[in-house]
């Protein structure tokens, strides 16, 4: 009798274990809690970028759920809270920006939509972290500059910029125009970048300077 009882709550533990590792489906796991928030300002965007490639390498489609961070790693699932309506959506962090001094996240079309944000452009919302990717490499941090439709101009800003704080790189972003933001900077940490961020808007001209992540 001990036995069977015993191979029961055996058979009840490994059907809850598989249960909560289940399929989620390419979305985020089941009622996910926050792991941790930021708050600001969203926007989205559509055309041009729609069909052409997210900084994942993926191509970007405006009528999925995706969004645009600066610095959470690739494939992290957000749910964005509009605080003007209390409506949210869940997405997967798909692209680079925005890079608009004061935004924190740019919305797909859809997503946007979501939380009936089409109309205004723009507007104040809550960033959940629900899940993060599994394994993935920890990237650089590193502190963008400026973003150029010339690259000539580009380089010859990294140029200037390099020769004040050391390491730095241009990359391209697809558009219409297509832009080349210059990056400056390779720090292990967000902090770390956060202090060359500060640094680089006390002593030069540059007054948007913001923290991004340096993707492999």
């Amino acid at each position: 009798m001990k036995a069977a009882l015993l191979a029961i709550a055996v058979l009840l533990l490994v059907f809850s274990a598989s249960a909560q590792d289940g399929d989620t489906g390419g979305g985020p796991p089941s009622a996910a809690r926050p792991t941790e928030a930021e708050t600001g300002v969203a926007s989205w965007y559509g055309y041009p970028y729609h069909g052409r490639h997210a900084a994942d390498g993926e191509i970007y489609d405006m009528e999925k759920l995706t969004a645009a961070h600066r610095t959470l790693p690739f494939g992290t699932w957000v749910r964005v809270v509009n605080l003007r309506n209390e409506r949210s959506v869940e997405v997967r962090i798909t692209d680079r920006g925005p890079f608009i001094d004061g935004r924190i996240i740019d919305l797909s079309k859809a997503a946007a939509r979501a939380v009936d944000l089409i109309t205004p452009g723009i507007g104040a919302v809550r960033v959940e972290v629900i899940d993060m990717p599994k394994g993935f490499v920890p990237d650089l941090f590193a502190v963008q500059v400026g973003a150029f439709r010339d690259r000539g101009n580009a380089e010859r800003y990294l140029a200037v910029m390099q020769s004040q704080y050391g390491s730095g790189r241009i990359v391209m972003r697809e558009g219409d125009p297509v832009l080349w933001r210059v990056l400056v900077g390779s720090e292990k940490s967000q902090d770390g970048a956060i202090a060359l961020a500060v640094r680089i808007r006390l002593e030069s001209v540059e007054r948007t300077a913001f923290v991004a992540r340096l993707d492999h």
